[in-house]
């Protein structure tokens, strides 16, 4: 079964991977008239009356009026309002000009609903973004459709349903049968008279993440919002030798909307990250390294945030290896969500973590931390990642040609990056994006997914403009182009690599 959220993730990316939402809603729409050739056999000269609302559903109300009028049937449209949806316009559109064997008539008012008497009746009035008691004239039209004689079809899900959950608190349709498109909508598991139909939505849809995971996952905010509604990340990183791998994670964490962004860090080193940025809040750790007294002085600012960054330039002195198993230990037990990468992953080798954790290895810190080298067969390598997340109770995130992400049950992979991330810091911008969306309560395969597609695909925006000479700051600088428009800039980086 299927939400109306991941619905709509599958047919944004569906378009992004190059089979447009037009074709699918031209399948549905076709599906809807094979159906009722299966159930009535015949519809020569049959009448057809479709009722047809403002939104996707109402095109393929559209599209089933074409594919019907074909088989001879006398097809009459009535207009609930205007339709505004790109390819429900499209169609509309082609039915126009099809004024000989369909007959439109733009509703204005509700007086002019009344009962009607037609072979064939179909609801493509109110689809899965539906939810709530319906309102005018959608609510009379319900009632009319209702009370006219004919078989009655519903497009997707009955209108008045609410497809995620089956109720309906106000007017619903009761139809003869229900034709649902690519799989079984979670609000129809109560109904026995449904039909699903696949309409073309590729497997990749669902296995790459895309432009409509970020869409319809990262949410603008509410004009009422609160300082620290874009969440609060905490980065643990740097060295008396390295500083520039935490602030490219606090960087990275607020150019992806976090709130506030603390970097904790050894005493010099912290000054240091302060001079790269006012926007940081620069932590002052005692020592010249992480060591285990920071512990206790950490432990009030971990508390304090939404999520957590450990690993960036932290170095592998011994006494740094024992600080991050402390403070692993810590995260684990207070179950924070956290994002455990580089010298800290490699110093909690076989580590058996918990479920709010994600971790980030290349091919060598995989190997480090499983004691395993990545398979190097596709298959056997998303496999491998699956079943090494169930071992280690946490979100996998294996960085490579092409990600590969899992928590031990499900997968995900992303291709949205190019060959010039090969540069350093580009693993630690991602950290920086995966920590904001768990700090804003994405879940940690979500974040982790939806992170490696927009640290890709802003290396990619990067790479478009300066090739092989792209530094982390160029990426980091892209995240919000990706963000605000995740589709139309992944359309340009598939675009660009067929040409190049």
């Amino acid at each position: 079964m299927i939400t109306s959220k991941r619905m709509r993730i599958l047919e944004i990316n569906s378009e992004a991977f190059g089979v447009p939402t037009l074709l699918l809603m031209e399948n549905a729409g076709r599906s809807v008239k094979d159906e009722i050739l299966k159930e009535l056999k015949d519809i020569k000269d049959k009448t057809v009356c479709i009722f047809a609302g403002h939104g996707g559903k109402g095109g393929d109300g559209l599209v089933a009026a074409r594919h019907l009028a074909s088989e001879g049937a006398k097809v009459n449209v009535l207009l609930l309002g205007e339709n505004k949806h790109k390819d429900a316009i499209s169609n509309l559109l082609a039915v126009q000009n099809l004024d000989y064997t369909i007959y439109l008539k733009a509703i204005k008012d509700v007086e002019e609903l009344s009962p009607l008497e037609c072979d064939i009746l179909i609801d493509a009035m109110l689809g899965t973004g539906f939810s709530g008691k319906p309102r005018e004239p959608f609510r009379t039209a319900i009632n009319v459709f209702n009370r006219s004689k004919g078989f009655k079809v519903s497009i997707d899900v009955p209108s008045g349903i609410d497809s995620d959950t089956g109720e309906a608190p106000g007017e619903y349709v009761i139809p003869d049968i229900i034709v649902t498109f690519h799989e079984l909508k979670q609000g129809l598991s109560k109904f026995n008279n449904v039909k699903v139909y696949k309409i073309g939505i590729p497997i990749e849809a669902e296995i790459y993440v895309g432009p409509g995971d970020v869409l319809m996952n990262i949410k603008k905010r509410d004009m009422k919002s609160k300082k620290g509604a874009g969440g609060r990340v905490l980065v643990i990183g740097g060295s008396y030798t390295f500083s520039g791998a935490p602030a490219l994670s606090g960087l990275a964490a607020l150019r992806t909307g976090a709130d506030l962004v603390y970097v904790a860090s050894p005493d010099k080193t912290s000054f240091t990250i302060a001079s790269y940025s006012p926007d940081l809040i620069a932590i002052k750790l005692s020592g010249d390294n992480i060591n285990p007294a920071n512990f206790e002085e950490l432990k009030p600012w971990i508390d304090r945030v939404n999520s957590v960054v450990i690993g960036p330039g932290m170095g592998l002195n011994p006494e740094t290896k024992e600080a991050s198993k402390l403070i692993v230990n810590y995260l684990k037990e207070t179950n924070k969500p956290s994002v455990i990468d580089a010298d800290a992953l490699k110093s909690i080798s076989g580590y058996e973590l918990y479920p709010n954790a994600v971790i980030t290895p290349h091919a060598g810190e995989f190997k480090i931390f499983f004691n395993e080298e990545p398979k190097t067969d596709n298959k056997e390598r998303i496999q491998q990642v699956i079943e090494k997340a169930k071992q280690a109770k946490c979100v996998v995130l294996l960085k490579g040609y092409f990600d590969i992400i899992s928590d031990g049950v499900q997968f995900k992979l992303n291709k949205s990056g190019n060959p010039g991330m090969t540069v350093g810091g580009t693993g630690d911008t991602l950290t920086g994006i995966i920590a904001t969306l768990l700090a804003q309560k994405l879940t940690p395969l979500d974040s982790a997914s939806i992170g490696a597609f927009i640290n890709g695909l802003a290396g990619s925006l990067a790479y478009q403009k300066y090739g092989n000479h792209i530094v982390p700051t160029d990426l980091i600088n892209e995240i919000p182009n990706v963000i605000n428009d995740p589709l139309e800039n992944f359309k340009k980086r598939v675009y660009d690599k067929v040409l190049y």
